[in-house]
């Protein structure tokens, strides 16, 4: 079996403030604290996450 592509996404800024969407997209990518980091798999529905919230996440690593 193929490994995975994956990336390393943390959360940067606080979504104070911000539209209830943008939060449920950070829910959505298991985010919710202040740098709290997730690896999640490299699928077009992640990236469109996060995409939407690029002010409020960094992808820290791209794995293959």
């Amino acid at each position: 079996m193929a490994e995975k592509k994956t990336l390393k996404v943390k959360q940067v800024r606080s979504p104070a403030r911000r539209p209830a969407v943008q939060l449920a997209t950070l829910k959505g990518l298991g985010l919710g604290k202040m740098h709290r980091v997730r690896e999640l798999e490299d699928t077009p529905a992640v990236r469109g996450m996060i995409e939407s919230i690029p002010h409020l996440v960094e992808i820290v690593e791209e794995k293959k």
